[in-house]
């Protein structure tokens, strides 16, 4: 359920990007929505709105939380300070590239992979399967950062529908492939009938 709360500023963002521009009444005020620019704003609105609400009841937010929403302050901010699509395509692959450099420094830094520190409370498997479950998803992230890059500057029509779908079926595709691959271990390893 929490990963989902995380989508609802994205999912805002992808329906006020559709819209055909309009002029909409809000507390006496003309408001423009439709197109990126109030698409935007609807972002950062949403995601401050959302994030702060989880901060409230959690009394924290996870690192990862805390760098979604200063990319969209920033990229968004700049977006709509410059006037300029360009800052938000660069959103998406930032941000994906670092959390690859995340779980990447922590083969360096730290006595368990990123991974490990995320999942290791649930699962339990041999640290060499942390250790390439972990560069599984450094590679995820280095990808979907350059998908995004690529998508964003070559498919102007249809970037803002691969940021909400492509991303988010990339996203199922791998985590599938990750419970495969984990479900393949975690029965290998799970003590035969009759063994204690």
């Amino acid at each position: 359920m929490k990963q989902l709360i995380d989508f609802i500023p994205l999912i805002l963002f992808f329906i006020v990007y559709k819209m055909d521009p309009r002029s909409v009444e809000l507390a006496g005020q003309s408001i423009e929505l439709g197109g990126i620019f109030s698409a935007t704003a609807v972002l950062i609105a949403s995601s401050v709105i959302v994030y702060g609400l989880l901060f409230v009841q959690q009394k924290k937010l996870e690192k990862g939380q805390w760098l979604t929403l200063l990319a969209c302050l920033v990229f968004g901010g700049m977006t709509l300070a410059f006037h300029s699509e360009t800052f938000l395509k660069w959103k998406a692959p930032v941000v994906n590239w670092l959390f690859a450099t995340a779980f990447a420094a922590t083969h360096f830094i730290g006595d368990r992979p990123l991974v490990q520190r995320i999942m290791g409370h649930a699962i339990s498997l041999p640290q060499h399967l942390w250790v390439r479950l972990n560069l599984a998803w450094v590679v995820f992230f280095l990808i979907s950062g350059f998908a995004n890059l690529f998508v964003a500057f070559t498919f102007h029509d249809i970037w803002v529908d691969f940021k909400v779908f492509g991303s988010l079926g990339m996203t199922l595709l791998f985590l599938v492939g990750q419970g495969i691959f984990l479900a393949r271990h975690l029965q290998h390893d799970a003590p035969k009938q009759g063994e204690d």
